[in-house]
This record gives structure tokens, C-alpha cells and sequence, in this order.
């Protein structure tokens, strides 16, 4: 590790918050419906859906709507997947994709995964990118953003049942939010020397006399929402390690700034629409500490590089290099590979399979976490606000006295459907992978053997029920097991981790706000940010600690001990 490298990863993260604080003004004015540049297309879409934005819903309102409009998505995407050989704007020739792909793959880009068991540029047209794959970027953000602001208002607002409106939420979000920043990124992005072109693949004869097919399309706007909507699905099969994903250092800097400016802006947004920005604050500081952390292991471990090389002769100076590339550098990959697992993007600018096992081990334990640190765009913030209940009940606990936040008083109905939300990802993780290790259908598909293909199996299965996307590697994914499991548990992490919050949201909208006395255990200082990231970090050690023992630690100290697998 370098003092320049540290440099790097500052300026990144200053550039990022420094964003976030105006972006999480805006959205929150966004929320109110005070932004009205875009009104007369806004009218249009309420109109032609027959839409009264003005119209409240209560949570199984809000929720329900949700729910339709995923299923919506999912459907068009499905059939847009499977047709895509008879619909046009498809210059390879591609096939429709096989119900079990197609199937993964939609489930994949509506839950916001975007975990792909395909190469984009040997199987997917460029119809399929733009409205299938792209528009299920926007859609499946706007719907986590949505959330976040129901659950936001339910604690603003005491003795109500309303929680906004699900489509006003949804289309503002598009088209005040998502959309201006796609443009701009894109254009960055395309500045910068990501293709976006609807030519057709270019054959180039190499010096050796050989031809080699050079993908194109139209990527860079597609890549902009990827990152923005913590989507993480790439136009090109390795994602932003790809020249024409991640030409430069630059572009690299502008997918970290991307993939986090919106989780973190959304804190602030949380402190603006419950009157009290000291709280998002404290949230955006519970985030920002855990991926400096991750930043740091990642760092460490991968510039310690790999003793089994260094015993081969090779020079440990420059660390563990594989699966990396000199134009990013050791401080860019650390950062962009604790954001996107921390952020629930799954972009990678590297190869996870490559990294050391303790670098391995970072990002694979940041989604355990439970994919809030700052997680999702809206469901990072809705996540978190899980976890500060559990924690205000924990403190409460302790002294004796009804636990509350923000005035709502957080009673055994609250925390009932916060520990039956956080279960999930534990019970579908772990559950899952203890039956892929002993199926011969799946075990099949894992291709290194000892602990780092344990580490294969959970770390899919962790990126699937985390939403994340990303993958060590080294794993056959385009089976009809693993398709078919792996989008079980995307749909389960999404759908029943968010339905309990809603419901939340409605319990804690309908009580009445408490005012703050002598014994109201404040929730804006070093105090309970200590104990939030405790409770973050005891929860996710004690459902994780014992797989992660068998996979990463277990081939960090066989690699000690000079054994190869």
C-alpha cells in the first residue's frame, strides 16, 4: 500500500460525498413533488396510466403496485429474451436465449442483481440491451428509491396510513433522477471512449495473421445506468474490466463516483424528509466507515500478494496482480471492489476469483452483511433502517426502557418483521449452498476443488440472495439448477425482505410521534453508530462466520502451510 494509492481512494470517496450532499436536497425535493421541470411529460404518463398521483396508498397499496410493476418487467423481459432472434435491431444473428437463461436472466435484471450466467456480447442482441435489459436497470432502481421514501415518510408522519403513491414515486424518480444523471454519466462516459453505436462487430486481422471479432454497441448509456442504479450487469462479458467498459483510470474513478453517490445521497435525503438531518448523518457515516474498512482489507491483503507465487520466484512488490490490470492500479480496484459489493452493484474491474482469500473474503462478507453498506439504491437505506431498529431494541434492552426511534415507539410487532426480514438472507444463503454441495448436479458445475470451490458455490449464492451480481468465477452457471435456485433466491431477498419492511412502514405510520425527553436515547452520535455497526457486524459473524471458516479462511492457511489444491 501506497501513500499515492490512499490519495487515490480519498480524492474518490471526498468527490462522492461531496455529491451526495446537494443530490440528497434534490431527491428529497424530488419526493415532495417541489422539482416540476419535467411536468408536462410527468402529466403525460400520469395521464395515459390513468394515475392521480395526488391519490395516497397505504403500505399494502404501495406494496401491491410494486409488486405489479416488477411483474410487468419481468414478463416483457422474458419474452423480449426468448423472441430476441425474430425481433430486429440484432446484426450477430443471435438466438432467443433458453427458457431456463431467459428465466435467470429476467428474474436477475428486475430484482436489480443483474448476476448474468451469459457473455453479453456472444448472446445478447442490441433490441435485448436496450429495451430489455437497460430499461429493467431504471425500473428496478426507481422501485428501491420508491421504497425508501415510503419507509422515510412512515417515520416522519404520526397517526397516518398514507405512504405517498407508488406510481408518483416511481416515475418522478425516473425522470427527475435516474434519467438526467444517465445522461450525463453516458456522455462522460462516451468522452472518455465507450462505445455507444448501433454498427455491427468489426473483424480485424492481428499481426500474427489471425482474425479477431472486436465487439461494439450502443454500451456507454447502458453502463451509466448500470452503475448509477447499482445494477452491476455489463454490456460486455467481463464487465468494467473490459477496454470498452473501463478504458482509463478516469472512467474507473466515474463508475466508483457513480455507484455510490445515491446510496449515500439517500441518507441525507432520509435526514431531510424526517426533519433532522443529524440522523442521515449518522447513517451515511455507519456506510462510508465500513467501506473504508473493506477498502483497506481489500488493499492489504491483495498488495501482501500470493506467498505460493512468491515462492515461485515471482517479485511481491507490486502484490497480487492477477485478475488485475496496471491501468486501474491496486488502490482503484480495492475501492471500486468494496463499493460494488458494499453497494449491491456487482460491477467488477477485476477478477474476484483471482483475488487472495482474504481479499476474496471482504467482499464476500459485505454482501453477508446484508447489502447496506451503503447497499442498493433505496434498498441500502431501507435495509439500514432495519438494522437501526434492531439496534434501538437492543439498546433498549439493556437499560430497560421501550425501545423508539424518531418518536415511534418500535414494539414486538416491528421487530418481529425486522428479524423475519433479516433472516432471509441467511436461511436462502446458507440453505441453498449446503444443498448445491452435496447435489451432483450442482457440484458438477464447480470447477476448482478444496475450499475454493466452497468459496465458488457461497459466493454465488451470497451475490444472488444479496442482489449483487458479481461472481468469483470459476463456476458453470447456465445450469438449469443453478439458474433456476439462484433466481429463487433473488426473488426471495427482493420480494420477501421488502414486503415485511413495508409493512414496517405502515405499523410505524400509524402511531404517534412521541416527543423527545430526558430518557430518549439519542440516535445521531458516536454512541449509536458504534452499536448500529456492532449489531451489523454480530449479526452477520454469527450466521456467517462457520462457511466463511470453510471456504476463505481455510485456503488462507493451506496457502500458508504451502498446499495447493
Amino acid at each position: 500500500m501506497t501513500l499515492i494509492g490512499w490519495a487515490q481512494i480519498a480524492l474518490v470517496l471526498i468527490l462522492v460525498v461531496a455529491a451526495a450532499v446537494p443530490l440528497g436536497r434534490y431527491i428529497a425535493a424530488v419526493a415532495s413533488g417541489r422539482v416540476t421541470w419535467l411536468r408536462p411529460a410527468e402529466v403525460l404518463f400520469f395521464r395515459a396510466a390513468g394515475v392521480d398521483p395526488e391519490r395516497g396508498q397505504d403500505w399494502r397499496g404501495y406494496a401491491l403496485a410494486m409488486l405489479a410493476a416488477n411483474a410487468a418487467g419481468f414478463v416483457l423481459l422474458f419474452a423480449i429474451l426468448r423472441l430476441q432472434g425474430m425481433l430486429p435491431l440484432n446484426p450477430q444473428g443471435f438466438d432467443g436465449m433458453s427458457s431456463w437463461l431467459a428465466f435467470n436472466t429476467a428474474v436477475s435484471f428486475v430484482t436489480n442483481t443483474n448476476w448474468q450466467a451469459y457473455s453479453g456480447e456472444a448472446a445478447v442482441s442490441y433490441l435485448s440491451q436496450m429495451a430489455g435489459l437497460a430499461v429493467q436497470n431504471f425500473l428496478s432502481a426507481a422501485s428501491g428509491i420508491a421504497l425508501a421514501l415510503a419507509v422515510s415518510r412512515a417515520f416522519a408522519r404520526g397517526g397516518v396510513r398514507e405512504l405517498g403513491n407508488f406510481w408518483a414515486d416511481f416515475t418522478r424518480i425516473t425522470l427527475y433522477v435516474l434519467l438526467p444523471l444517465a445522461v450525463v454519466v453516458g456522455l462522460a462516459l462516451v468522452a472518455l471512449g465507450v462505445p455507444q453505436t448501433f454498427a455491427g462487430y468489426v473483424t480485424a486481422t492481428t499481426l500474427e495473421g489471425a482474425e479477431q471479432v472486436i465487439p461494439l454497441g450502443p454500451a456507454a448509456f447502458q453502463i451509466a445506468i448500470k452503475h448509477l442504479g447499482t445494477n452491476g450487469g455489463g454490456f460486455f462479458g467481463v464487465n468494467s474490466a473490459h477496454p470498452f467498459e473501463g478504458p482509463s483510470a478516469v472512467a474507473t474513478a466515474i463508475q466508483i463516483w457513480a455507484q455510490t453517490v445515491i446510496p449515500f445521497a439517500l441518507c441525507l435525503t432520509f435526514g431531510r424528509i424526517v426533519s433532522d438531518l443529524r440522523q442521515g448523518r449518522a447513517l451515511l457515516v455507519v456506510m462510508l466507515g465500513f467501506v473504508l474498512a473493506a477498502t483497506a482489507g481489500i488493499y492489504a491483503a491483495e498488495a501482501a500478494g500470493n506467498p505460493l507465487m512468491t515462492e515461485l520466484g515471482v517479485d511481491p512488490a507490486m502484490g497480487n496482480m492477477e485478475g488485475k490490470e496496471i491501468r486501474f492500479g491496486m488502490p482503484l480496484v480495492a475501492l471500486f471492489t468494496a463499493t460494488t459489493t458494499g453497494a449491491s452493484c456487482g460491477a467488477v474491474n477485476a477478477m474476484l476469483d483471482s483475488f487472495t482469500p482474504l481479499g476474496g473474503l471482504v467482499p464476500l462478507f459485505l454482501i453477508q452483511l446484508g447489502e447496506v453498506l451503503p447497499g442498493g439504491v433505496g434498498s441500502g437505506l431501507y435495509g439500514m433502517l432495519v438494522f437501526v431498529l434492531l439496534s434501538v431494541f437492543v439498546a433498549g434492552l439493556m437499560v430497560g426502557r421501550t425501545p423508539e426511534y424518531l418518536g415511534k415507539k418500535v414494539q414486538a410487532r416491528e421487530i418481529k418483521l425486522a428479524t423475519l426480514g433479516v433472516l432471509v438472507l441467511p436461511a436462502t444463503i446458507l440453505g441453498l449452498t449446503a444443498v448445491s454441495m452435496v447435489l451432483p448436479a450442482a457440484v458438477s458445475s464447480i470447477a476448482a476443488a478444496g475450499p475454493h470451490g466452497l468459496s465458488e458455490m457461497l459466493y454465488a449464492y451470497t451475490s444472488a440472495a444479496g442482489n449483487n451480481g458479481s461472481a468469483f468465477g470459476g463456476l458453470t452457471a447456465d445450469t438449469p439448477w443453478l439458474n433456476g435456485t439462484l433466481a429463487i433466491a433473488m426473488l426471495l431477498w427482493r420480494f420477501a425482505f421488502m414486503v415485511p419492511v413495508m409493512a414496517i412502514a405502515g405499523s410505524l405510520a400509524g402511531k404517534v410521534k412521541a416527543p423527545a425527553s430526558a430518557g430518549t436515547f439519542p440516535t445521531h452520535g458516536p454512541l449509536f453508530m458504534g452499536l448500529l455497526a456492532g449489531v451489523i457486524l454480530i449479526l452477520g459473524g454469527l450466521q456467517f462466520l462457520p462457511s466463511l471458516v470453510l471456504g476463505p479462511l481455510a485456503e488462507h492457511f493451506a496457502i500458508l502451510a504451502g498446499k495447493t489444491f
